[in-house]
Parts: C-alpha cells; structure tokens; sequence
C-alpha cells in the first residue's frame, strides 16, 4: 500500500447560474420578468401585447433564447379561496402549450395580489396605473418571479441546515 499522502484544496462550489423567466398571462398582455443569474433578484423586462399564440410564443422564445432560460414561472390566479377558476384553468391552458412549444419546464407560483400589489407600487411612484397597463403586468412578474426566487432559495437553505447538522 502506498503511504503518500494526498493533500485536498477544499474550495468553496461556484454557485449555479439560475435563469428563470417568470410570467403573468393576462387576455390582453403577458408581463415577463426575468432575474439576475445568481437568482437574486426579478426585474420586469417586457410586456407582450397577445395576438395569436405563435407569436406570442416567438416572442417569448426569443427572451428564452437571448437570456439562456432554464425555467418558466408562470403566475397561477387563484380564487381568495384558494381554487383554481375558470382564469386559472385558461393559464394552465396556454402555459402546458407554451412549455411544449419551447420545451421547458414550467413551475407555478400563487399570484393572488400581485396585480394589486403591482398597482400600489405604480401609486407610490406618483404614476397612473390606468395610463401604464403593461408596466403592472411586468411588475406583477417580476413579483412572480421574486416569490419563486425567494421559495427557492429559502428550501435550499433549509436542506443544507438539515445536512449540517
């Protein structure tokens, strides 16, 4: 048997680059956010005007394409009772279509209030949100998008407290 010894160099692991694209499909507009790539922080990037499904799809490819996308996050309108409506069933529609058509995965994420909460922020910046429809879509995404974001990143930490000790 050989006796060296062999010296590891422990070194921290990169943290893996996340690009997730989160979204808020509406009947008029899609707003969609997209976040840094340490999975921080969502920031709206557009909004879409619908017009028929193949291009509102190339338009979202498009995004997918130029940000490396991984994963969709799709805002899911829950009733305040926590049922899925007739809106909801509509989102689960085109989003199983959508995950299809660029062949991704697809999470969902309760968006109860975000248009609402979107709202408030626009009222806070002294702006109309009557005059800026699409800037509430983006920013409901983005809230998406950071609620998904922070879920993740508090389950990760959580597991990795659970291996600690």
């Amino acid at each position: 048997m050989d006796s060296r010894r062999i010296s590891v160099i422990s070194q921290e692991q990169p943290k893996p680059f996340i690009s997730a694209l989160g979204l808020d499909f509406g009947r008029k507009r899609i707003g969609v956010a997209g976040c840094d790539r340490t999975g921080l922080i969502a920031t709206g990037i557009t909004t879409i005007e619908r017009a028929s499904f193949e291009q509102d799809v190339g338009q979202i490819r498009q995004i997918v394409n130029e940000r490396e996308v991984q994963v969709l996050v799709m805002g899911l309108p829950y009733s305040m009772d926590g049922s899925l409506g007739f809106q909801a069933r509509q989102v689960q529609k085109f989003t199983k279509r959508l995950a299809k058509a660029l062949n991704l995965p697809v999470e969902y994420m309760d968006e109860r209030l975000t248009s609402f909460q979107a709202e408030q922020l626009l009222i806070a910046e002294n702006r109309s949100p009557s005059r800026h429809k699409g800037l509430i879509d983006r920013k409901a995404a983005a809230l998406i998008l950071q609620q998904w974001l922070d879920v993740k990143r508090a389950n990760s930490r959580s597991s990795v407290a659970a291996i600690e000790y």
